[in-house]
């Protein structure tokens, strides 16, 4: 077939513009389809090559908008008091920019120059004891405040629904504070961003004096564009969680500001006296407070000692029991660890770009299309480590009647592994929708939730729906539905709620390491039930008597508004 070649875009965005708040990551990058997904697209969505002739010049407007803030020029030089009238902004532009995540919806939404709901103001903290002074005043004020970090929510998490102030904490409050080498902790702030706490550790001898180099272990698609406190505060997971742990398991201790007071849990490994209030706190999406410093978990950095593992599965059952006894088998664990079903294995392999002799070859040896299954993992730690988990994923996976890819297979997943959110610029330029749902699930339910949802998913015509799991558990695992389809906005967010409705009817969670935000509030009752959701609103309560935390439904403690 020929080759068409759309004209993808190749320009930042114009500085001012909405499309300038709409696009992922930097301006100036970008990730375009391959040749076999624009032929792809074609023959799944019915699309012809006029429809790649023209690109969608949307969102090229500046940004303005029709909603002049509602604090008074008392309250406005108040907080410019606090934190100097450089760190105040009350311009569109820094208004809608600092109230946008980056949904499906809200993308969408910015292109077309809508905007649903802004801060009446953006401060920028210069340090934790100006986000003391500021949650104090607007406690007093009765001013609305919500958190935000770098803007890579999935979930609703950035949008002021009660106006207020977006405290913008990236800004000023993003350094390494401290590398404690006897402990392994790193003391950091929030608005810290994944490459640069990466780089202070990884250059710890040099910054800090170490004896060593550390590495965060953090590591999720977002990670060029989110920080650490987002991590926390949203339950996020890294690429290799299966080895560090989720960001649950990485927060050591932590230090919050809350309308109630402000306090810092204690450091210890482990203890007896109670329920931690440190556990508490992870998840809380700003609900309760303002997260202002946390000690995090780090890990020795050995490169040279990480091993690369590729295998093809002839079907995603063989491929699910290998990873579950590979997780049970209590020799140690992958530290990137993933499996990709039979859809997202061959969309996969043309988005990699890879060979056409390749397939043949396969089917040749009887790992036949749409029923495959790819594996990718990577090995680190001490290298005797390395070698033993290394050696007992090969005996497991051959086990199953897997062949061994080697190292190539890996190697081309990490050079784009942070760059795939770029194409969604892409696709939604030629109409095309694209986004991700996902959801916990034990090893005994895991098929029936697989199928449960993809069954719903492809009922709908000319829609594609890969799926795979890529954090690891002995007693489970998640799945990711990555769905693309060509449809309208408001079909998108009634397809959407169906597909989160079947999530939960087959037994997932809500979400794996995204957060709850306002998009998935509404399942919460359900999900978590009235006696532990009465807990949650209580705690609420006791941090945020006034509810100025990040109201509008977040996390479902407080009134869930209307989405549209």
């Amino acid at each position: 077939m020929k080759t068409i070649r759309p004209p993808w875009s190749e320009s930042a965005p114009t500085p001012g513009s909405f499309r300038s708040i709409a696009k992922y990551g930097n301006p100036r990058a970008f990730k375009h389809p391959s040749d076999a997904w624009v032929r792809m697209m074609m023959q799944e969505f019915g699309m012809t090559e006029d429809d790649f002739l023209q690109r969608r010049q949307e969102g090229l407007e500046s940004v303005v908008v029709d909603k002049p803030s509602r604090l008074s020029e008392a309250q406005l030089n108040a907080l410019a008091a606090i934190v100097g009238d450089v760190n105040v902004a009350v311009d569109d532009y820094s208004r809608v920019r600092y109230a946008s995540g980056k949904t499906a919806e809200e993308i969408l939404e910015l292109r077309h120059g809508v905007v649903r709901e802004i801060a009446d103001a953006v401060v920028h903290p210069r340090d934790k004891g100006d986000v003391q002074k500021l949650v104090e005043f607007c406690a007093r004020e009765r001013i609305a405040i919500t958190p935000y970090g770098a803007g890579s929510s999935v979930n609703f998490g950035c949008r002021p629904y009660a106006g207020g102030i977006s405290l913008a904490l990236g800004t000023h409050m993003n350094a390494v504070l401290e590398i404690n080498e006897v402990n392994q902790t790193a003391r950091v702030q929030p608005g810290i961003l994944g490459p640069a706490y990466e780089s202070a550790l990884q250059n710890a001898p040099e910054r800090f004096g170490c004896q060593r180099r550390y590495t965060c272990g953090h590591f999720p698609q977002s990670f060029e564009y989110s920080s650490v406190g987002g991590w926390i505060v949203t339950l996020g997971s890294g690429q290799a969680s299966t080895y560090y742990g989720d960001a649950y398991d990485l927060v050591f201790s932590q230090e919050y500001v809350t309308p109630a007071g402000s306090f810092r849990t204690i450091e210890v490994p482990a203890t007896a006296t109670g329920p931690r209030i440190n556990d508490i706190m992870k998840g809380s999406e700003g609900a309760f407070g303002v997260l202002v410093e946390a000690t995090m978990k780090i890990f020795r950095y050995a490169p040279d000692n990480r091993a690369r593992l590729g295998f093809m599965y002839p079907s995603w059952e063989a491929a699910v029991d290998a990873s579950r006894q590979i997780m049970q088998g209590e020799f140690g664990f992958p530290a990137v660890y993933r499996i990709s079903d039979p859809e997202e294995t061959d969309r996969g392999l043309k988005l990699y770009g890879v060979p056409g002799f390749a397939d043949p070859l396969l089917e040749r040896l009887g790992f036949e299309p749409m029923k495959r299954s790819l594996c990718l993992a990577s090995v680190e730690g001490d290298r005797d480590y390395t070698r033993l988990v290394s050696r007992k994923i090969k005996q497991i996976a051959k086990r199953h009647g897997a062949i061994s890819l080697g190292s190539i297979a890996m190697k081309m997943w990490e050079r784009t592994r942070y760059a795939e959110p770029y194409m969604r610029d892409d696709l939604n330029d030629f109409g095309i929708l694209i986004d991700t749902l996902e959801a916990g699930v034990t090893w005994d339910n895991l098929h029936r939730l697989h199928q449960g949802v993809r069954s719903f998913v492809k009922s709908r015509p000319a829609t594609m729906c890969m799926t795979h799991a890529s954090h690891f558990y002995p007693q489970g695992t998640n799945l990711y539905f990555i769905f693309l389809a060509r449809m309208d906005l408001e079909e998108y967010v009634a397809f959407q709620t169906k597909i989160i409705d079947k999530i939960v009817e087959n037994g997932g969670t809500l979400s794996h390491h995204h957060g709850v935000g306002r998009l998935l509030a509404p399942w919460m009752n359900e999900h978590l039930g009235v006696e532990q959701m009465a807990i949650l609103r209580a705690i609420k309560r006791h941090f945020d008597p006034d509810n100025i935390m990040n109201p509008g439904g977040q996390l479902g403690l407080d009134e869930i508004p209307p989405r549209r």
